[in-house]
C-alpha cells in the first residue's frame, strides 16, 4: 500500500495485460517537456476520432506530456471516454483497424482499457462516461497546469524514482502514489475524488 493506495504485484500486473507485460528491468526515462507533444496527441486524436466517430464521448490529453513545462516519460497518454468501456466490440475492432493494439484489460478497477499506440508512443486509455478516474485525471492535469510549487514537487519526484531501478513500469508508477495523493489532497480538500 502506498498512501491509500494499493501497490501491483507482479502476477497481477501480467493478468492485467491482455499479452506478457514488457519487462524494464532498468530505469525510466524521464525527459525535459517537449513543446511537440501537443501536437502528437492532436494527430493521435483525429486518428481515434476518424475511426470511432460517434463512439468517442470525450477525447483529451492527460499525463504529464499534457502539462507544459513538466518533465515526463515521452508517452503521449490519451484519455478515450465512451458510452461503456466494457462493451469493446464498440471500440476494439475499429481501433486494431488503425493499429492501435489492446495492451491491458482491467475489468475490475473501472472497466479500464489501455492501447498502445501504431507508430508513436501513446497509451490510450479508456473509460466509460461518468467514471470517477475520468474526472480525477481531468482533476490532476488541471491543477498541475495551474499550480507551480506541485507541478515541480511532482516533477522533483519523478526525477528521483527515474534514478532507480523497477522490474515494470507500472512499479515506478505505483511509487508515486504518496506525491500524487498529497497532491490531490490539496486539489480536492474535501476528499470526495479518490483515484482507488
Amino acid at each position: 500500500m502506498v498512501g491509500d493506495r494499493f501497490v501491483s504485484t507482479e502476477e497481477e500486473i501480467v493478468a492485467a495485460h491482455v499479452a506478457p507485460p514488457a519487462r524494464l528491468d532498468g530505469r525510466v526515462v524521464v525527459v525535459e517537456y517537449d513543446p511537440a507533444w501537443p501536437g502528437l496527441f492532436e494527430r493521435e486524436a483525429a486518428r481515434v476520432r476518424a475511426a470511432l466517430g460517434g463512439v468517442v464521448v470525450a477525447l483529451e490529453h492527460v499525463g504529464s506530456t499534457s502539462v507544459p513545462g513538466l518533465a515526463a516519460k515521452p508517452i503521449i497518454d490519451v484519455l478515450l471516454v465512451v458510452a461503456d468501456s466494457s462493451d469493446e466490440s464498440v471500440y476494439v475492432p475499429p481501433l486494431a483497424a488503425v493499429g492501435y493494439v489492446l495492451r491491458v484489460r482491467e475489468p475490475e478497477w473501472h472497466e479500464h482499457r489501455l492501447f498502445k499506440g501504431p507508430d508513436t508512443d501513446v497509451n490510450l486509455h479508456v473509460f466509460s462516461d461518468g467514471d470517477s478516474q475520468v474526472r480525477w485525471m481531468r482533476t490532476f492535469r488541471d491543477w498541475l497546469r495551474t499550480h507551480e510549487g506541485d507541478r515541480g514537487r511532482y516533477e522533483a519526484v519523478k526525477r528521483e524514482l527515474s534514478a532507480r531501478d523497477w522490474e515494470f513500469v507500472q512499479n515506478y508508477a505505483d511509487a508515486k502514489n504518496a506525491v500524487v495523493d498529497e497532491i490531490m489532497a490539496r486539489a480536492v480538500p474535501d476528499g470526495s475524488l479518490k483515484r482507488d
